[in-house]
């Protein structure tokens, strides 16, 4: 008896193991000599797939988008505009009132104030020249609030109508900063500047001779609005949303926004003061995405292939051919059904050619919103993740079994109770490829998945009209024999 036990072990084991391979023609009938205990098949299946619009994503990332760019092959123009809400440190101070040196008729002041932008990254053109507004917000965006991409402040009557507003043009290469400083990465961080030193009045009336003053004196006149974050965005600064006005030509990927306050006090001697206050994760930034319409409705119509774009773009639609799969294998078990989405080369080439999503990842098309707002993780049940090949040119989602296991699954519940179910669940057997930013812990476990908010874009074999071979679906079935 163990060594029947053994051979069934070590015979599942190779299973798991060839799985990997893409040949499966001969794994039948390789893994089941002298095993009457153990019966291996294998099928493929024909899989359909269509492109669909992404109105709106979840926008939970912490990098802000700035900017509007043309994609060269599409055509299209992506605007991307955010909103930044500012951080505190706990219990924050400025230096003791008395010991400010920077004074305006005995009054505590700020020297100057400035907003800066810090990007790791961008699209484009660094030299193109852009212009942007600042608009300062009229009070926080709601605590608990899922923002969509598709949400704009201005729209929503979020902004102060009279309150701070500072136009700015700028390039993403900033030619006041000493060429040999700019690449010099110890010394400087590439960044937009935008000073906030102009005259400024709160909402009570009262005018500053700069938002800086405006901080400073709020800390004096109370303290505690500087306790923690929620305080200083609800007392002191609800934060500014960053629109682009003009300009074509380069994306900025801002990974923290900072409000420099710069004044002198006396220790000693006279220093020079600054305090600094963050976007960070502790407090909210969204991302405002406006696509080309018309641009992207044309390339979603396109049934030669499937599309995937970001940021809030198109994704693709694929239906599952469960019916097909399980049909006379009720009583297998499917150890892999591995499916692979190749990808279609760019028609044209060139430095400003948007890149490849890295990761993808499938979801039940019901979980579309639901996922991203329950801020699930994948499990490799009803989620799966694939990573881009670029030595095959495919994206391969390995082993989808429990995907299909659970399609079929709740489909017989669901005929139990209701005849009618598959007409009243039109999208059961239907998933959705998504790009998407994975986060990993120290020990490489998936601790964050959301909408990959970068510039991506690629065609899939796929479509209605697709002049490729179709895409394919392949099972690994068992089952024990008894004779």
């Amino acid at each position: 008896m163990k060594v029947k036990i053994l051979a069934v072990v070590m015979a599942l084991a190779c299973i798991t193991f060839m799985a990997c391979d893409d040949t499966t023609d001969t794994i039948g009938t390789s893994l089941t000599d002298n095993l009457d205990l153990l019966k291996v098949t294998t099928d493929t299946f024909t899989v359909t797939s269509t492109s669909f619009v992404a109105d709106s994503v979840l926008a939970r990332n912490t990098t802000g988008y700035l900017g509007k760019i043309r994609d060269p092959e599409t055509g299209a123009y992506i605007t991307g505009d955010f909103m930044a809400q500012f951080n505190t440190l706990e219990n924050y101070e400025f230096p003791t009132k008395d010991s400010i040196v920077s004074l305006l008729d005995g009054e505590v002041i700020a020297d100057s104030c400035e907003i800066r932008l810090f990007f790791d990254n961008f699209y484009g053109d660094s030299l193109a020249a852009m212009n942007l507004t600042v608009y300062e917000m009229n009070e926080p965006m709601k605590e608990g609030v899922k923002y969509y991409s598709n949400f704009d402040p201005i729209a929503n009557n979020l902004i102060r109508t009279d309150g701070l507003k500072v136009n700015r043009t700028y390039t993403l290469t900033d030619l006041t900063v000493n060429s040999d400083d700019r690449w010099d990465e110890d010394i400087y961080t590439s960044n937009i500047k935008i000073p906030l030193s102009e005259p400024y009045t709160d909402k009570d009336g009262n005018t500053y001779n700069n938002y800086g003053t405006y901080i400073m004196r709020k800390f004096y006149e109370d303290p505690t609005h500087f306790k923690n974050s929620y305080n200083f965005i609800h007392e002191v600064c609800p934060g500014f949303y960053f629109k682009i006005n003009e300009g074509i030509g380069s994306m900025a990927y801002i990974f923290v926004s900072q409000i420099n306050v710069y004044f002198k006090y006396r220790s000693d001697s006279t220093f020079l003061g600054t305090s600094k206050f963050s976007a960070t994760e502790e407090v909210l930034q969204t991302t405002n995405i406006t696509n080309d319409k018309e641009t992207i409705e044309r390339l979603v119509n396109d049934n030669s292939c499937t599309y995937l774009k970001t940021p809030s773009g198109i994704f693709t639609e694929v239906t599952l051919p469960v019916d097909e799969i399980v049909a006379n294998h009720e009583n297998d078990t499917i150890n892999t059904a591995k499916l692979i989405m190749s990808r279609i080369n760019n028609n044209t080439h060139g430095d400003y050619t948007l890149d490849v999503p890295q990761t993808l990842m499938m979801i039940p098309k019901d979980s579309l919103y639901s996922f991203f707002e329950n801020e699930d993780i994948i499990d490799y049940k009803k989620s799966f993740t694939a990573t881009y090949s670029s030595t095959y040119n495919y994206y391969s989602f390995s082993n989808i079994s429990g995907m299909i296991t659970y399609m079929n699954e709740a489909k017989q519940k669901g005929l139990e109770s209701n005849p009618n179910w598959v007409e009243d669940n039109p999208d059961w057997n239907k998933v959705v490829i998504i790009p998407v930013s994975i986060t990993t812990n120290s020990s490489s476990q998936i601790v964050k998945v959301v909408h990959d908010m970068s510039l991506t874009s690629t065609r899939l074999i796929g479509g209605s009209e697709n002049s490729y071979d179709p895409i394919k679906i392949s099972v690994i079935y068992s089952k024990f024999s008894h004779e």
